[in-house]
């Protein structure tokens, strides 16, 4: 090293060291970071820049510093919230899946109760094609003029026609209108579950005798003689049969015509399947 280089180091580290116990006075006179009268100028323009910056630094600490004590404060609000609304959503679940449970209970017994029913109207259906086919084949040996039997409704019509049953104005049964009636009547014994209607039918041409008053009073009688015939003659249970006169009411063809009219002087006999097992089931889940 030369003579030359050796001053100048010496004399920069000379340099350095009382630039270093400058600072360190100057240090020890200003405040503290954010304590107030901070204001006082130093010759080092060096040293007031970074006073500066260190008094912007700290205000901006304390800025982020409030921030983030809120921000603290938000958070266990949201913590207390959310935990409260845990609870809450705990207490709402155990509610929806007790009702989910009783609901799924209510359903399947509606299910159970729906099986039930269509059991019970498969059986109904079941008999009702039967006793169909045993009273149309008890009754093969008549003419269709004479008599139907057709299944519509849930029910079974039998319907016979005047000339089977009566003379014209007459309610008393003919011979072969009991024949009829007596084969009617050995299927019918052999169902006892079925309910019985007989039901007289005239057309519209008025009667008027001195035994009937009119078309009402004939087909009550025709009716009330039919079930007399079917529960004296033929054995069968009176509580399963009723009888109505409907008149000229309820046409099955137009009377302007003489076919209509033939058609519409009938007896009907309505078999239906008794409900009361059906009715029982219902009133019992009700």
């Amino acid at each position: 090293m030369t003579l030359v280089s050796f001053i100048r180091n010496t004399l920069r580290l000379v340099f350095i060291a009382v630039a270093a116990i400058l600072f360190a006075a100057s240090c020890a006179s200003h405040k503290n970071c954010g304590e107030p009268g901070g204001k006082k100028k130093y010759s080092s323009k060096r040293y007031n820049k970074s006073l500066h910056e260190r008094d912007s630094l700290c205000s901006l600490t304390k800025v982020q510093s409030d921030r983030l004590t809120n921000l603290d404060k938000s958070h266990n609000e949201l913590k207390l919230e959310y935990n409260a609304l845990k609870t809450n959503s705990g207490s709402q679940l155990n509610k929806l899946s007790a009702d989910l449970g009783t609901n799924q209970a209510k359903l399947q017994q509606r299910e159970a109760r729906l099986r039930e029913l269509e059991s019970i109207l498969r059986k109904q259906d079941s008999m009702l094609n039967r006793l169909n086919s045993s009273v149309k084949n008890a009754l093969l040996g008549f003419s269709p003029d004479e008599l139907t039997v057709e299944m519509k409704n849930g029910k079974v019509y039998v319907s016979l026609s005047d000339k089977l049953l009566f003379k014209s104005g007459d309610a008393n049964v003919e011979a072969k209108g009991k024949e009829a009636l007596k084969k009617l009547a050995e299927v019918l014994n052999k169902n006892n579950d079925v309910g019985i209607a007989i039901e007289g039918h005239t057309d519209n041409v008025p009667i008027k005798t001195a035994i009937y008053k009119d078309n009402w009073d004939l087909s009550a009688a025709r009716a009330t003689n039919v079930v007399r015939l079917l529960t004296d003659d033929y054995k069968m249970e009176s509580k399963q049969l009723t009888a109505a006169g409907k008149g000229e009411f309820s046409p099955v063809a137009d009377n302007s015509t003489v076919e209509g009219k033939a058609k519409n002087r009938r007896t009907e006999i309505v078999l239906s399947p008794k409900l009361d097992e059906l009715m029982k089931l219902i009133v019992e889940r009700n």
